[in-house]
This record gives structure tokens, sequence and C-alpha cells, in this order.
């Protein structure tokens, strides 16, 4: 009796753990990538779990950019550099949380989703001397970001997504870190090879500030 009765317990409470998964607002979660534009070029990969709260939503998203102009090369000079036959390079790696809204379908076949929450943004750049001296820049900070994304079904779980936004980043100091031609890092202070940058040289490292970016990509639907 106390077996049979251990048995119909389980089997109740896995029905009821089966019914409040599949009922909860998890169900529906999607996982998107897009690309395009946002200081540069860019992609972002993202989760975005929609209607947790009626209409309201969570999405988690991580873009890579490369920016088209991250170093001032005029302000080069600075840091002992010649004025000209100078390279540059960078990256901006942005992680984003956001607080999500369905406004449900704006036209026949298309949803539309308000968003808007908070920024880490990493951002890195490279000077390089035609000799093979080099400056490496470094920089992090806080956000705030808000946008919409537009969504247009193809199949049953797979959907063409448009996605346009802004971003703001607050200010923030930067690092750098000078290498001669062997790639040896040098000091900028006596003991130190990692710095930061002055305040009159700001100017040098393009760090983002307010960001416009414009994507299209693919999104599925569990």
């Amino acid at each position: 009796m106390k077996k049979l009765l251990a048995l119909t317990l389980s089997a109740g409470l896995a029905t009821a753990g089966a019914q409040t998964f599949t009922g909860t607002s998890l169900n529906g979660v999607e996982l998107g990538l897009t690309a395009g534009y946002a200081g540069g070029l860019s992609g972002e990969v993202f989760v975005h779990a929609p209607n947790v709260a009626g209409p309201v939503g969570v999405k988690v998203g991580v873009s890579y950019a490369r920016p088209s102009n991250p170093i001032n090369t005029s302000e080069a000079a600075n840091f002992g550099f010649p004025t000209e036959n100078l390279s540059q390079s960078g990256s901006n790696i942005i992680a984003g949380v956001d607080a999500t809204y369905s406004l449900g379908q704006v036209a026949p076949g298309v949803g539309a989703t308000l968003y808007g929450g908070g920024r880490y943004g990493m951002f890195n750049a490279r000077l390089t001397a035609e000799d093979g001296r080099s400056t490496a820049f470094s920089s992090s900070a806080f956000g705030l970001g808000t946008g919409i994304m537009a969504d247009y079904a193809l199949t049953s779980n797979l959907s063409l997504v448009g996605d346009l936004g802004i971003d703001y980043f607050f200010g923030s100091t930067a690092n750098y870190t000078s290498y001669d031609a062997n790639g040896n890092a040098t000091e900028c202070v006596q003991g130190q090879t990692t710095c930061q940058l002055a305040a009159a040289n700001n100017g040098i490292f393009n760090r983002p500030g307010t960001v416009f970016k414009a994507r299209v990509g693919l999104k599925t639907t569990f």
C-alpha cells in the first residue's frame, strides 16, 4: 500500500511538473543571429524569452564590431609615431541585457518588439607604425541602449529579423601599452608597461559614445 501511494504521488508530481514546465512563458524562447552596422561592421547573437510576464520579456545579447576608425591618427604624434604610414585596427565587444515589450503584429505577418536595457562595452584598438612599433589601447564602459526589432515568419520556427537601435556609453578611462619593433612592451612609467592614457591624449583613442546600429538576420524559435 505504501509503495502504491509513493508511486501515485511520484506520478502526480511528475505530471504536475511537466504541466508547469510546458505552461511557462519559457516556451517560445528565441535564438537569433544578426549582422550589419554598429560603429563599423557588426554582428550579434542573442537569446530572447518573450512574454515572461504578459507582453514583457527578457533579451540577452553579445555583439562584436570592427570600428572603421578606432584611432585618430592626427593625434598619433603625441606618442612619438611618425605622421604617415600608420595602420590601425580595433574591436568593440558589447554585452547587453534588455527588457522587451511585444507590440504584436504591426502589419500582416510582421511582428515588432521594443527593447531597452543596460550595456557593458569592452573596446580595444592598436596603432602600428611602418617600422613595427605599436601602441595598444583598451577601455571599458557601462551604457544604456534601446531599439526595436521586427520579424517576419519564414517557416513555423524560423523568422527574418531586423534590428534598429541606439547605444550610449558613459565616459571612462583608457589604458595603453607601447611595444617596440620586436614586440616587447616598453615602460610608460618607471616599472610599468601598462599606463592610463593622459586626459590631454584622449583624442587618440576614439572610444564609442553614441552608437547607432542597424542589423538584419535570422532567429529560430524553440
